[in-house]
């Protein structure tokens, strides 16, 4: 098994950052176009996540930097052992990852592109400050034909009345910001009037302890869907990638406990809980029919 040489990790850094943000053009908008047709409709878009790129070793590195505390030998040489004893590898990350050790966890990095995901989701989202975030910018990015992308909740989709009015706002709220690029103003300004709904796209990376955090908070029952739905995809997908790392990653009801409030009542809790009474109705039913064979638990001779 290669190690994650420091050429490895440079050559990795730089295709991560070989596209700046400051490269991004300026793309200015032609506001006419969209104005001659009443029956316009705009953009609605969801959330969508795709895995950019990953460290090459993952369980390998958390098994080393595990060992590394313990062991006189030097990590290159713990390394090398993993060849040899791949059981010994996944043993130690098990042991790590269970008893809540996940400092070992930092030394694998995970950067997503994040796309159609709402500024009101966004704005959630730069609230953990241990990912690090490259957004799209209004202020140097002004929409097309003013046609700027937006999320439509599900709540509000299945409601026709207020779903065609909110059709109706999205459109005339691009009007308006049509209108003031096609005066002058500046898409610094112009991007004033842009809702909470209007779509947004991110760079965003982080060490596998920063995406475990994440996880246990985002995709619990209480978090907001919109941003639920982006770390179930992110899930899914570290759950795809690397097993053994994130094999109990998610709500903490996934752990067997939770945290909130309203947990008691959370349908999922209620679904962990009601599964953990019965393994442990099924092991007190073994356990009485083992004291009856006379056998104490342990297996016949």
């Amino acid at each position: 098994m290669a190690c994650f040489t420091l050429l490895a990790h440079a050559t990795w850094v730089q295709r991560c950052t070989s596209r700046s943000r400051v490269d991004e053009p300026w793309v200015r908008a032609d506001p006419t176009s969209r104005f001659a047709n009443p029956l316009h409709v705009m953009p609605e878009t969801t959330v969508r996540v795709m895995l950019l790129e990953k460290s090459p070793n993952p369980t390998a590195m958390t098994a080393t930097a595990a060992r590394t505390c313990y062991s006189a030998n030097a990590p290159d040489a713990i390394v090398k052992r993993w060849d040899a004893k791949p059981e010994d590898m996944l043993a130690t990350v098990e042991r790590v990852r269970n008893a809540g050790h996940h400092s070992t966890l930092e030394h694998n990095i995970y950067v997503f592109a994040v796309t159609g995901l709402s500024r009101a989701a966004t704005h959630q989202l730069v609230r953990h400050r241990h990912l690090q975030f490259d957004q799209q910018s209004q202020r140097y990015l002004a929409f097309k034909h003013a046609d700027f992308p937006f999320v439509k909740p599900k709540k509000i989709a299945s409601l026709p009345a207020l779903s065609e009015r909110f059709d109706r706002l999205m459109a005339d709220i691009g009007a308006a910001y049509g209108e003031m690029l096609a005066a002058g103003v500046p898409g610094e300004d112009a991007r004033f009037v842009l809702p909470n709904a209007a779509a947004s796209q991110l760079v965003v990376s982080g060490n596998a302890r920063a995406w475990y955090e994440f996880l246990t908070l985002r995709t619990c029952n209480m978090a907001q869907w919109e941003i639920r739905e982006m770390s179930f995809q992110v899930l899914r997908i570290l759950k795809r990638e690397d097993p053994v790392l994130f094999k109990d990653a998610g709500a903490t009801c996934v752990r067997g406990y939770c945290n909130e409030p309203e947990g008691p009542r959370c349908p999922r809790y209620i679904a962990v809980i009601k599964a953990q009474l019965r393994e442990a109705r099924n092991a007190e039913r073994w356990m009485e029919q083992a004291g009856k064979n006379g056998t104490n638990g342990k297996p016949r001779a």
